[in-house]
């Protein structure tokens, strides 16, 4: 028998809602949940199992003890349908996050790339719900960029979702020594079409950035940030521009 229990439930507005599996310990021993926020063009899936079947993110912490939430973007995965998906923002996101946050309490939010974005806007307006931040390679609010060089970039257009190539994917995604390269069939059929305005404002195009404007708000929560050495995307200077004295 597990040790926790899953339900799961959906948090946010019609036709914004977004997906939520829950993960109860049932010897409960840490008394702040989890929330794990899935990068862009993955689901909430990503933290279940890996994608040559080892155990997940979720299932490990739930057994550790922590009680765990993890979702599915609005329009990705099992949130479902979303009209104006090509044109939905990463506001959308924030508020389904703020929303699931006002419903279990105070929680630590885990973040993975685009998602990073997320959880600053939300330690931003609603820092008292947020207890600590975890970033795995997270993308970072417009103005806590160390070198903006993503201004330049065409935008990308708005009539239509995004979806990465297999060649994108294997360069940008699966290049690292110690991703299992047998297993990429398996992981690029777990990967969704993507907002193109999302995309838009992650790289800031044309200033759609989401911008924090004073960074000190964030001093207040623990911040951790992760980053590999292998992520051409994600490098180690591009980590969101925080005093030395205050990363710890």
């Amino acid at each position: 028998m597990n040790s926790y229990t899953e339900t799961e439930f959906f948090v946010g507005d019609i036709p914004y809602q977004m997906y939520v599996q829950h993960y109860q310990p049932r010897l409960h021993q840490n008394s702040v949940p989890i929330v794990l926020l899935h990068g862009g063009f993955h689901t909430g899936t990503c933290f279940v199992k890996t994608p040559d079947n080892r155990q997940g993110w979720a299932p490990y912490l739930a057994e550790l003890g922590f009680e765990t939430y993890i979702v599915d973007w609005p329009g990705h995965g099992r949130s479902g349908f979303v009209p104006d998906f090509p044109m939905m923002s990463y506001h959308r996101v924030i508020n389904a996050t703020v929303a699931l946050l006002e419903q279990i309490g105070q929680a630590v939010i885990l973040t993975h790339s685009m998602s990073g974005v997320v959880g600053w806007q939300t330690a931003k307006t609603h820092p008292k719900l947020v207890k600590a931040i975890i970033g795995i390679a997270p993308g970072p609010p417009a103005d806590l960029l160390s070198v903006i060089t993503i201004d330049s970039h065409e935008a990308f257009p708005e009539d239509r979702p995004r979806i990465y190539s297999r060649e994108d994917i294997k360069k940008y995604f699966t290049n690292s020594d110690t991703f299992p390269q047998e297993t990429f069939e398996n992981y690029f059929c777990s990967l969704v079409a993507e907002s193109a305005r999302i995309s838009n404002e992650r790289r800031n195009v044309e200033g759609r950035g989401l911008y924090i404007c004073n960074p000190e708000i964030l001093y207040d929560i623990p911040i951790c940030v992760i980053t590999g050495d292998q992520d051409p995307r994600h490098p180690y200077k591009f980590a969101i521009a925080i005093p030395k004295s205050r990363r710890d």
